[in-house]
């Protein structure tokens, strides 16, 4: 079928002009013909430009952009189009008419230096794993899980470069299908308030495991979590992990206790009741201050959504705080009573003497190095 046998409209992200079917602005489930594009994953490229950017400002050696599964190829578009210091662009995918309207868009934003392939992402990734050849960022977002990408990812990734990785598969990584979740991640999550951090440290684990059988080290910068995805952005060095930083999430559903370590223990120190454990999964940081501080500085450059600044604030406060969160409905749920406002039991918790910091993973969620019995009291 040919691309003129579907509707296809302009639109504007960012700066870039993209042709997208037009179903996918009008429906509320995007189609899958001629090819997917969800305009509500906005935000998500938007933290990408800035992201990509500040990395790459910030890089020194060539500026390659990989995208595997690109798609109607927005994400690579707009990095061609936005991010000037960009020296080459490639973006793949095995949809022959997706790659069609993408090279339209191109035109139309008369680009130069983008290429693109019609490969099998693995294939695709492999022709760049050589040293010298390898990709400053590469970009994976697939529908579902990325786990089986995760190799050929790092690999075409060179030495210093970003590896950016998505995950949608989130019904396995929350726990409805834990026997998919421990063959695709090599760990098992657990139902909990503060979830979606499992899944990420989960993701962030999987691409741990690999990684080390590579001798490959990586630190996390940055990562996202909105609707229906998570988002990781890691720098790739090729040097082996020293850290320990797999282990668990261990948590006690009667009193609410949690924590993170290497091990598992059986039962709650502070109930005595059997203790849950999600994992293995990262147990080490997940942003960067610095880098998180570079990309708030690129919002300015950009035409992006005001909600990457509001986030991008709270990951700073954030960054070096304890693992896991707390939310509001959580503590007023075992306490019978109703939620305060999250500035105030901030406020309190600092004026006692602890730490205590938003989250950028939930609007009514908290970190601090309170324990649970100091937060109920709080309350």
């Amino acid at each position: 079928m040919q691309n003129s046998d579907f509707d296809i409209a302009e639109i504007i992200e960012g700066t870039t002009k993209l042709l997208v079917p037009r179903e996918s602005i009008t429906e509320i489930v995007p189609p899958k013909e001629p090819a997917f594009f969800n305009p509500r994953a906005k935000l998500n490229r938007d933290f990408s430009i800035i992201a990509y950017s500040a990395f790459l400002k910030n890089f020194d050696g060539p500026k390659i952009f990989l995208e595997g599964l690109s798609g109607l190829g927005a994400r690579g578009l707009r990095v061609s189009n936005e991010i000037k210091s960009v020296e080459k662009v490639v973006i793949n995918d095995l949809n022959p008419s997706a790659l069609e309207i993408a090279k339209r868009s191109a035109r139309l934003n008369e680009l130069k230096n983008i290429d693109f392939s019609e490969n099998e992402i693995c294939r695709f990734l492999s022709d760049y794993s050589k040293k010298g050849n390898r990709g400053t960022i590469v970009d994976i977002d697939p529908f579902g899980s990325p786990s089986r990408y995760i190799d050929c990812g790092i690999r075409a990734t060179m030495h210093g470069g970003m590896l950016s990785v998505t995950a949608t598969d989130l019904q396995v990584l929350h726990g409805l299908f834990q026997n998919a979740c421990k063959r695709r991640y090599g760990g098992t999550p657990i139902k909990v308030e503060y979830g979606n951090e499992i899944a990420i440290r989960l993701i962030l684990g999987c691409i741990r495991s690999v990684a080390g059988r590579l001798d490959i080290e990586f630190i996390p910068l940055f990562v996202e979590s909105d609707m229906h995805y998570y988002r990781v952005y890691l720098k790739i060095l090729n040097r082996p992990d020293q850290e320990e930083n797999l282990g668990y999430i261990i948590h006690c559903k009667k009193c609410g206790k949690r924590e993170v370590s290497l091990e598992k223990k059986t039962n709650c120190e502070s109930c005595g009741e059997k203790n849950h454990h999600a994992g293995p999964l990262w147990i080490g940081k997940m942003f960067d201050k610095k880098f998180l501080e570079q990309m708030l500085d690129e919002t300015k450059n950009f035409q992006v959504d005001k909600t990457c600044e509001r986030v991008l604030q709270k990951c700073i406060l954030e960054e070096d705080m304890p693992g896991t969160y707390y939310t509001l409905d959580e503590i007023a749920s075992r306490l019978k009573t109703s939620p305060i406002r999250l500035e105030k039991i901030i406020e309190v918790l600092h004026e006692s003497g602890f730490k205590a910091s938003q989250t950028c993973l939930n609007p009514t969620g908290f970190r601090t190095d309170a324990d649970i019995e100091k937060i109920k009291e709080f309350f």
